[in-house]
Order: structure tokens, then C-alpha cells, then sequence
């Protein structure tokens, strides 16, 4: 037998949640999958028209290993005006995708034996790339009883000599916490205190509907510590597209490029032209998808908190809600596993993201429209209804 590296062997995913347990089934008519973070929408037609334009007039070829300049050009500008992250478009790396970015990230600061803090619950997927660099995950749990917030000083315990990089997902997918200015002074300060470098990932920095999104690198002494993480993905329904960017010190960036040249040498050309359609067009066809998944949240958060042992404080930004379910007696993957057989409706068990996870489930409200979404609710009416007792 073909022996593995040792690497493949230590390192996550050890399981793909309850999306593979809904594949297993096999095709089954009547699932509604409320587990994974996918857009329902398609993808805006004018950016599939410059796509298709760049294909055309033969853009087919090799381009800059960094990403095409107008790209660059533009993707600076709105870190600048929007972000208020001052870079310029050498400060700018496109990615395929922020799975592609943050594994370069990884890749490029963590040697064998450095440990990597991930806020507890966390996003698994990022656990794997950890362990492939060679790094340790240590968890530092969030403050549940605050609405998951951030404590620097629960962090700042975690901290030991081996520490380098402390991961940062704001908007916070699962719970949809929306990091405050102030959480994120105190852990800026935590991070320049211990000489650490943050991970940024902001994939919902325009799906937030209470609070302000504040992107950690734009706080003083933060950009060259700073590396902080995009995508098209969600904004724009480009999941398919494989298109991110990332903006880090030069020295940082340029370990960050040494990772994707080895491995991807640079992003799809053509489609690169289809990004900047993106980021160059109207800005109100985000907005116009923010106010419709808010009014999707609004209506699972209402639904959730009718139902028996279920309490769900309104997430403040993602497409997550993390209703609390302790109240049912049951552990997150056993209703998640009962959810599935009893009614069709597949979730996430809240402890796939960490220990501070469990009692809770984690409810996707992007990947459906609005009617499928009341006929999931209606579902987990009748199941909590006939099933679970009151505590």
C-alpha cells in the first residue's frame, strides 16, 4: 500500500458535517438543505457578461501572477474607501477564493510546532490548513453569555511563546456576531502586545445588519500585522467562481505569493475580468441582497423562537442563525441527526464548530428563498411540536 505523508494523515477535515451525511442518502426528494453557506442567487448578468467578454476577445492566457492590474487597481481602491485600509495595488494578491487565500496565509507564517488561536466556535475548514502548515490549533472560547463576544483577556490565557497568529472571522460565521469597535481594539492590542499576526477573514463584511463591520487592519498599528481575507463568493454569488483577494505587508504578501505560484501559478484570466465588473459595478445589488436576507433572518429568527427549548438571539451579520437548543435535552448532533430523518431539513450540529458550539445548531437562511425557508419552519414546528417536551 502507497504509504502518505504524515502531513495528509494528521490533518482535518475528519468529517464534512451533515453535508455528507445528506450525500449518503443519496438523491431524496424533499430535503432542504439549511447546512451549507451557499447563495441562492445567480450570479449578476453583467458580470458574467464581461466574463464572457474577456473569454472572447482572448484572455486566455497567462496573466499576472498576482492578478490582472485593473483588478488589483480597482480591488485597492475598495479596501481603501471601504475597508479604510490604505494599499496600493502591489498590496494586493488575488486569490482563488479565500480557502486559497488563507491556506497561503497559513502556508506562509506558520513553521512546524507554532500554535494558531481560533475564537471558539470557530470555522472548521480552518483547522485543516492549520495542521497541513504544521501548526497547532488552540481554542480560545467566545463569551456565549454575551452574544458570543470577544474576551482579550480569555485570548491573552491562550498565549504561549509557540503563539503567532490568532484567526479572526468578522462577520463570525457560525454564530453571526459582529465583532464591535472596541472588541477589536482590545484584541489589536493584544496582538501588538505579543508581536502576533492576525488572520482576518471577512467573507461577510456586507452581510451585516446590526452593528458596524470594522476590518481590524485599519486600526493603528494593525496593517503590517494584519492579514486580512476576501472573496466574491457571497457579495455577489460568485461561490463557483473561485475568486478571492487578500492585502498583507510586502513581506508577508510576497511569502503569500511564493505559496499560490507553487500551487496555482495565478487565478483563471478571463474570469478575473468578470471580478472586476464585480467590484467596479453598481453597489446597490449588494445592498438590495443585504435587505432580502435580513428579512429571511428575521423570519427564521421569529420561527426559531416559537418553537419548543429553541432560543435565537437575531445574528448580527453572516447568513447563520446559532439558536441555542440546550432547553431540548438533546445534544447538537443528535437533533441534527433527527432533524434529517424525521423531517427532511438538514442543519448543522453546533459542536462541528468547536466545544463551545455544542447546544447549539447552525441554520443557514442564505442557501433558500423565502418560501422553501417557511417550509422548512413549518417542518420543525410540527417535529418540535409532537417531539420535544418543555424543559
Amino acid at each position: 500500500m502507497s504509504r502518505l505523508a504524515g502531513r495528509i494523515t494528521r490533518s482535518s477535515p475528519k468529517s464534512f458535517g451533515m453535508y455528507a451525511k445528506a450525500a449518503r442518502l443519496g438523491p431524496r426528494e424533499g430535503l432542504i438543505h439549511l447546512e451549507l453557506g451557499q447563495p441562492i442567487h445567480d450570479t449578476p448578468g453583467h458580470i458574467k457578461a464581461a466574463t464572457i467578454a474577456a473569454l472572447q476577445s482572448g484572455q486566455v492566457h497567462y496573466s499576472d501572477l498576482a492578478g490582472i492590474a485593473p483588478l488589483r487597481t480597482a480591488l485597492a481602491r475598495k479596501l481603501c474607501d471601504s475597508n479604510l485600509i490604505r494599499v496600493t495595488p502591489e498590496d494586493v494578491l488575488v486569490t482563488n477564493g479565500l480557502t486559497h487565500g488563507s491556506f497561503a496565509a497559513f502556508m506562509a507564517i506558520i513553521d512546524p510546532g507554532d500554535e494558531v488561536i481560533l475564537l471558539d466556535p470557530y470555522y472548521p475548514q480552518h483547522v485543516g490548513k492549520i495542521e497541513l502548515a504544521g501548526g497547532k490549533v488552540v481554542t480560545a472560547p467566545l463569551d456565549a453569555a454575551r452574544g458570543f463576544a470577544l474576551r482579550a483577556d480569555w485570548i491573552e490565557s491562550r498565549i504561549t511563546p509557540a503563539t503567532r497568529a490568532i484567526v479572526l472571522v468578522n462577520p463570525c460565521n457560525p454564530t453571526g456576531r459582529v465583532y464591535t469597535l472596541e472588541e477589536l481594539t482590545d484584541l489589536a492590542a493584544l496582538a501588538i502586545e505579543h508581536d502576533l499576526i492576525v488572520i482576518a477573514d471577512e467573507v461577510y463584511e456586507y452581510n451585516v445588519y446590526e452593528g458596524r463591520h470594522v476590518s481590524i487592519a485599519s486600526l493603528p498599528g494593525m496593517s503590517e500585522r494584519t492579514i486580512s481575507l476576501y472573496a466574491f463568493t457571497k457579495s455577489y454569488a460568485m461561490d463557483g467562481w473561485r475568486l478571492g483577494y487578500a492585502t498583507a505587508a510586502p513581506d508577508i504578501l510576497g511569502a503569500m505569493m511564493k505559496v499560490t505560484a507553487n500551487d496555482v501559478t495565478h487565478v483563471n484570466t478571463f474570469a478575473q475580468h468578470g471580478a472586476l465588473a464585480a467590484v467596479s459595478g453598481d453597489p446597490n445589488i449588494i445592498g438590495h441582497r443585504v435587505e432580502e436576507e435580513k428579512t429571511k433572518r428575521d423570519v427564521l429568527v421569529a420561527a426559531l423562537n416559537d418553537l419548543k427549548g429553541v432560543d435565537c438571539p437575531p445574528p448580527q451579520g453572516s447568513i447563520y442563525a446559532f439558536p441555542d437548543i440546550r432547553a431540548t435535552q438533546l445534544t447538537s448532533q443528535a437533533l441534527a441527526d433527527r432533524l434529517l430523518e424525521e423531517t427532511g431539513v438538514v442543519v448543522e450540529s453546533g459542536a462541528f464548530y468547536g466545544a463551545q458550539g455544542e447546544g447549539h445548531l447552525r441554520i443557514c437562511f442564505g442557501s433558500q428563498d423565502l418560501p422553501t425557508l417557511r417550509t422548512a419552519m413549518e417542518r420543525l414546528e410540527r417535529f418540535f411540536g409532537s417531539s420535544i417536551s418543555k424543559s
